[in-house]
């Protein structure tokens, strides 16, 4: 797998801009998953429903485009209008305020108006009531005066007197009466609350994105800002096991933590020239004390954080002579080891190696001088692991049965050329699934 050709035709995205879209996908899921559980994204939830109802379309339409003459109110005070303002009711309205006619109406009423000899009213009060009685002005009120009309006009002028209708009929005549509405109220807030940026954001996202990324809950993060999370040794769950051995065919002892450093926010497994003596397992003798010409270290985080299937991702480069893994164990011999990285002095390799079975492959174009991410996918049918983006490896059904923990070390065979090297890691995480 040539990862400087994938670099350089794209398939392939650079350390730092793969850790700023990682970063950038934990940050959108983080917000993502605020939001989602924000009063806010609840208010907007609600509101939408409402807003988006058949029921509140039809309110909206009927306020906001209603005529107001096609309202009851509106039909009412047209009727009103029309009633009061025809001749023959106005003169009806006339009469009943003139003070001539309604002295003429208390006559007619009288037993003087039918006794000719009554001396009760004036000759020119009878001559003036007389000339009222044969009027056109006194037909049109005895016409109105048990009229449908006047009927429909007092009841209407009652009707429109109340307070409740003035209320209705004022909403109704203002041609602004939608944006005085309870309901434009909600429009508007639900409007507000969907232009907001975290709205905006929330429908923004892929779903898909968001469901993939929330498929993974982180487990551990270490920054590699101090060794909490480290111990010396291969973390054997054998007690009768020498835990942090070297082997007689190798040139170094590991050092039990003291090869170790934790600077610049990373993690340094530094292999050097030194004169140590220490125990050692040889083939054919077992466990032997052995003088060793260098030192160098093998680290653990199995108090820390063991984990079974997931997502395992670090940071990872290499400098100087020597070979260095960095990878998962169960602390079991002839049990499964997975390298996320592993190089073995010449080229790098990732992969697995589980008792009798061993699968890995070579990545070429890797400058040690270079960091990359690797990550290690551990599903419930396959193993996957990826250089940056770029997935490399694929393996499936030959799954761990145990949880693994972190493992870390750096080692110069007998074989080779001895000299300083450093395995270093900036920083190493892991997700579980959820299921």
């Amino acid at each position: 797998m040539n990862l400087f050709a994938a670099r350089l035709t794209g398939k392939m995205l650079s350390t730092e801009a793969f850790e700023k879209t990682v970063f950038e996908m934990k940050e959108r899921v983080a917000r993502w998953r605020q939001i989602e559980k924000s009063p806010q994204l609840a208010e907007y939830l609600e509101l939408k429903k409402k807003v988006e109802s058949t029921d509140f379309q039809e309110r909206k339409n009927e306020l906001a485009k209603r005529k107001y003459k096609d309202t009851d109110e509106g039909r009412k005070m047209n009727a009103l209008q029309r009633l009061s303002s025809s001749m023959r009711m106005k003169g009806y309205k006339y009469a009943l305020k003139n003070e001539n006619f309604q002295a003429f109406l208390k006559y007619r009423d009288s037993d003087a108006f039918q006794n000719k000899e009554d001396n009760s009213v004036t000759a020119a009060e009878k001559r003036m009531y007389n000339m009222i009685y044969r009027s056109a002005f006194y037909k049109n009120y005895q016409k109105v005066l048990n009229s449908p009309e006047l009927k429909q006009l007092t009841e209407l002028e009652k009707e429109t007197a109340t307070e409740d209708f003035q209320k209705r009929n004022a909403f109704w005549a203002d041609k602004k009466r939608w944006q005085h509405s309870e309901e434009y109220k909600i429009e508007q807030r639900f409007n507000e609350l969907a232009n907001s940026e975290d709205i905006k954001f929330y429908y923004a996202q892929r779903q898909e994105k968001i469901d993939w990324a929330e498929l993974f809950r982180p487990s551990f993060d270490d920054d590699m800002s101090s060794s909490k999370n480290w111990k010396p040794g291969y973390g054997y769950s054998n007690p009768a096991m020498k835990d942090g051995h070297s082997r007689t065919s190798e040139r170094q002892a590991y050092n039990g933590g003291k090869n170790t450093f934790f600077v610049e926010g990373r993690m340094d497994l530094e292999t050097r020239e030194e004169s140590k003596k220490a125990v050692a397992w040889d083939e054919k003798k077992g466990f032997v004390e052995h003088v060793f010409d260098f030192t160098s270290d093998v680290m653990n985080t199995k108090e820390a954080f063991a984990q079974e299937s997931g997502m395992f991702m670090a940071k990872v480069r290499t400098q100087g002579v020597g070979h260095h893994f960095f990878g998962l164990s169960t602390g079991k011999q002839g049990n499964p080891m997975v390298a996320l990285y592993h190089f073995n002095g010449v080229k790098h390799q990732l992969g697995l190696v589980n008792g009798d079975y061993s699968q890995m492959v070579d990545l070429t174009g890797v400058l040690r001088s270079m960091y990359h991410v690797y990550t290690f996918r551990w599903t419930k049918s396959e193993l996957i692991w990826y250089v940056n983006d770029m997935e490399v490896l694929r393996i499936p059904n030959r799954l761990p049965k145990e949880a693994m923990f972190y493992l870390a070390q750096s080692w110069l065979p007998i074989a080779e050329k001895g000299g300083a090297g450093k395995l270093k890691v900036q920083w190493a995480r892991a997700y579980k699934t959820v299921e």
